[in-house]
């Protein structure tokens, strides 16, 4: 395949905005090359500004869940969009979608909504914060919780020591705050419990994470980080900005059966727009202004657009009862038929999956945090997005990144794609 049109396009972009994309990973930096530039997209599919069709097995980086172009999501948006596209004041409209996704979640009883999965988060730690008057998070390597400050933290010199900023602008005193754990290391997150007595207000997990590849939590480690909590009088937040309204109606609450504190949602329940959401129980939400003294807000908050959208998605979910199962079963077919494969061609390698979550790394150990998913072979990773691309699939342009399944692709699409990963994997 040929994408003059997107390297034109990416060469004019650089001059206008910083590295030409307006999302880090969205450069192709971990790859090579130059990214793809997308015209349109309709269920499965992506088409580029040259004219090739792809495969898409990022969705947005999970909100296309039904498929791009979801006609009740356009249409609600379209119809919407004729009464006004933002008001800055309340509508009828955003009680519809808190009653539906609070029917939805076990476990909260009052949402509030945002306009990115970052704002959830940095919201969601504020109130847990202002709640338990306490100052200290506890975050665990590998999983990202948007660009707010108090998560762009890299590991101190050991175990209980605090975490220091990875990136420019983060100030020591933010770090100071924030203890970062191992990932399924519950012996670790004790260690900092033990160290910083009666001063964590919350941890704050990705349940299933998506951002060091799909790793899921081990058998009985959430329920371990909830009984830590209660222990130490420690609020859990679980970030389902991905797993939300992906892995089951209730999210990862629902599907490993452990309660959460506080909530946080993004990319499905926005059908596709710029939503983020807050939720929990209400002596925890009642804590935000205006009836608390957590302040929070925001003038496109609750956006008409934005919410018709979310709600014709939520809806559909809800009503559709074998979404989750045919999303589970799909995503299992490409999983064995991968495997086969690179099991064929004698490659090393490992699949984690939970849902409608899956990914590949390239080394045949477990992959359960971020330093093993680290020893993952990355040249491999290269010629297998590439590989791929050239057969009309696209996958993330990241070894450190879930794919996101949608219930839009077919079985014909799983068996192209399997037949694709053989003759790539053939060349390694």
């Amino acid at each position: 395949m040929l994408y003059q049109r997107s390297s034109q396009l990416f060469a004019e972009a650089e001059k206008v905005i910083p590295g030409g994309v307006n999302s880090p990973v969205r450069a192709f930096k971990a790859v090579g090359g130059t990214p793809i530039f997308v015209k349109s997209a309709k269920g499965a599919y992506l088409f580029d500004e040259d004219g090739n069709k792809l495969i898409d097995y990022i969705n947005s980086w999970g909100p296309m869940i039904l498929g791009h172009a979801f006609d009740p999501v356009v249409n609600a948006v379209i119809e919407r969009a004729k009464l006004g596209t933002s008001f800055g004041m309340p509508t009828a409209l955003e009680t519809e979608i808190a009653e539906l996704a609070v029917s939805m979640v076990p476990n909260i009883d009052k949402i509030r909504f945002v306009n990115s999965g970052t704002e959830a988060c940095m919201s969601a730690i504020r109130l847990a914060r202002g709640y338990t008057k306490r100052d200290k998070i506890i975050k665990f390597a590998g999983c990202y919780h948007g660009h707010s400050d108090s998560f762009l933290i890299q590991a101190g010199s050991g175990a209980i020591t605090f975490g220091a900023p990875n990136s420019p602008g983060v100030t020591q005193g933010t770090a100071k705050d924030t203890l970062l754990a191992k990932y399924n290391d519950l012996e670790n997150v004790a260690e900092l419990f033990a160290a910083n007595p009666n001063e964590i207000a919350a941890i704050i997990i990705e349940p299933v994470a998506g951002n060091m590849g799909c790793i899921p939590p081990q058998k009985g480690f959430l329920q371990a980080l909830r009984e830590l909590c209660d222990k130490n009088g420690t609020l859990l937040i679980f970030d389902e900005v991905m797993t939300g309204f992906r892995l089951a109606k209730g999210g990862a609450q629902e599907l490993f059966g452990v309660k959460a504190d506080i909530v946080t949602f993004g990319k499905v329940i926005g059908g596709g727009l710029p939503v983020g959401a807050f939720a929990a129980r209400n002596e925890i939400m009642n804590y935000l202004a205006p009836l608390g003294p957590v302040y929070q807000a925001g003038t496109l908050s609750g956006n008409p657009l934005a919410m018709a959208a979310g709600l014709e998605m939520l809806k559909a979910l809800h009503t559709d009862a074998g979404v989750f199962q045919r999303l589970e079963e799909k995503t299992a077919y490409l999983e064995k038929g991968i495997r086969e494969k690179l099991t064929a061609n004698n490659i090393k390698f490992t699949i984690n999956r939970v849902g409608s979550m899956i990914s590949v790394h390239f080394d045949e150990s477990p992959v359960t945090d971020l330093q093993s998913a680290s020893k993952g072979d990355n040249e491999y990773f290269k010629k297998f997005f590439h590989g791929l691309l050239q057969e009309g699939i696209y996958i993330a342009p990241s070894a450190y990144e879930t794919w996101f399944i949608t219930d839009a692709l077919t079985y014909e699409d799983l068996d192209f794609t399997i037949k694709a990963v053989d003759k790539v994997t053939k060349q390694f």
